[in-house]
């Protein structure tokens, strides 16, 4: 996915006043400020409230499910090979969320999870350096896991 997809997208969420978070590797990328390796996809958070919002949007935009493990993740994919993983998330007051899991565990997004970068000049909400730090952690990491986390340590 290229980093004019990823703001346009984004420039769409926030005229349809969606709550949306980038996540994974771009959101490493926002962090930094600049778009560091290639990415596949785009992961985003959305607060549960807003999903049916961003889905008919993406419809709009000729995304389809691909993937469907609700209420964990979609997975939407357009014709042009588009890839938008989206991540549902239940909001508490404090401003926590909690995102479902399979099999019946869930992933906790702290208060504090929740900040903004840049991609191509442009404000982005994005998943701060704390919240990427904790998803990292757990799972066999992959080359491009390891490449930001590198980059994450730097930013603490």
């Amino acid at each position: 996915m290229e980093s004019s997809q990823v703001v346009d997208l984004f420039r769409a969420f926030a005229a349809a006043e969606l709550r949306v978070w980038l996540a994974g590797g771009w959101a490493v990328d926002a962090i930094v400020g600049r778009q560091t390796r290639a990415h596949g996809d785009m992961d985003v958070a959305v607060d549960t409230q807003d999903l049916p919002g961003l889905l008919e949007l993406l419809g709009d935009r000729s995304f389809v499910v691909t993937i469907d493990w609700a209420p964990s993740r979609l997975e939407l994919t357009a014709p042009d090979g588009q890839a938008v993983d989206v991540h549902p998330v239940a909001f508490a007051e404090d401003g926590s969320g909690e995102q479902a899991g399979l099999g019946g565990d869930s992933f906790h997004y702290a208060s504090d999870g929740f900040a903004t970068g840049t991609i191509d000049g442009s404000v982005i909400p994005c998943l701060s350096v704390a919240q990427q730090l904790r998803f990292r952690e757990g799972y066999e990491l992959r080359s491009a896991d390891i490449h930001d986390l590198e980059l994450l340590r730097k930013r603490r």
